[in-house]
């Protein structure tokens, strides 16, 4: 089942069931943060209940929002054509753990939202990647029960300001202002057990495209994954605690950013992100997200002048 977080037009929000276009509202809901708690089978009998007795909105009235607000939010480096892509080569830890960041969960927008460029930025980038949503929560998970902890999946859109993130590693720090701008999650939340028939690999056989205005610019698969979520959520639940709804980010597809883009065929770069473009992500299954590109923020400078 797909599931959605919406706004209707008296801003009234609440989590549905997402069904032939229309929006099965789930009773005493808010979001689908509120019905993932119980894991896959207590989200299906929710979506079943919904199905069954609430009068359904047609999706064309109402706003999407992000799925879900989550407490936290890791985004991992799993793909490994993205790493050598940008870098030139895998460094050998990588086939040991799925590394990762934390990143700013209060900076999560819905697939209705623009993308603000980040103050300051001339560089600005998106990174299409795939999310699995934790519902039943837990502490050092062993791979082989990880699976049962992941209630459903989403499309995870790292926004990022490559010139602010370039500075940052400069100076040995891990990303900070050059990923904290935005998230988009979205456009909804597919249940897990969809996505197991396409099971390949250490992901699934879904693909996932990029468009700007319209003219194709990266397709990948899932299935080209090097870190499945199993690894992920043992690796990021090692010695702490992994709550309900948060999300853990798959890390850019092959070809999934206009920096990959630039590194491999400089001399036909189309350039970097621009105020006004829209931007489209596509994930069977999951669905299509248009997303348009804002402008910043003021950019205030700090005591140093920078």
């Amino acid at each position: 089942m797909k599931f959605a977080t919406y706004t209707d037009a008296s801003g009234t929000t609440s989590a549905a069931v997402l069904q032939d276009g229309l929006l099965h509202p789930i009773a005493g809901t808010t979001s689908v943060l509120d019905v993932i708690g119980d894991g896959v089978e207590g989200l299906l009998e929710a979506g079943r209940g919904a199905l069954a007795s609430s009068t359904p909105v047609p999706l064309d009235s109402v706003r999407l929002e992000a799925p879900i607000r989550p407490p936290s939010m890791r985004d991992s480096m799993c793909f490994h054509e993205h790493i050598v892509n940008c870098m030139g080569s895998v460094d050998p830890l990588h086939h040991k753990f799925p590394a990762f960041y934390i990143s700013n969960s209060a900076a999560v927008i819905g697939p209705s939202d623009p993308a603000p460029i980040s103050p300051g930025c001339e560089r600005f980038d998106y990174e299409l990647e795939v999310a699995a949503v934790i519902g039943r929560p837990g502490s050092n998970i062993r791979t082989e029960d990880a699976l049962d902890h992941i209630v459903g999946y989403t499309t995870y859109i790292d926004w990022s300001a490559r010139d602010l993130q370039f500075e940052e590693m400069e100076v040995r720090l891990g990303p900070a202002k050059g990923k904290d701008g935005a998230t988009t999650l979205g456009p909804v939340l597919v249940s897990a057990d969809e996505l197991e028939p396409l099971r390949s690999g250490k992901g699934f056989d879904v693909n996932m495209r990029v468009a700007i205005d319209g003219v194709p610019i990266s397709a990948g698969n899932w299935s080209t994954i090097d870190w499945g979520f199993d690894d992920v959520v043992a690796y990021t639940s090692r010695g702490t605690h992994l709550q309900t709804g948060d999300v853990l980010g798959s890390g850019t597809v092959g070809k999934g950013c206009l920096y990959e883009q630039r590194a491999l065929d400089p001399d036909n770069f189309r350039g970097w992100l621009r105020e006004g473009e829209v931007v489209s992500f596509e994930v069977d299954l999951i669905g299509r997200m248009d997303v348009t590109v804002a402008a910043p923020l003021p950019w205030h400078p700090l005591s140093s002048g920078h």
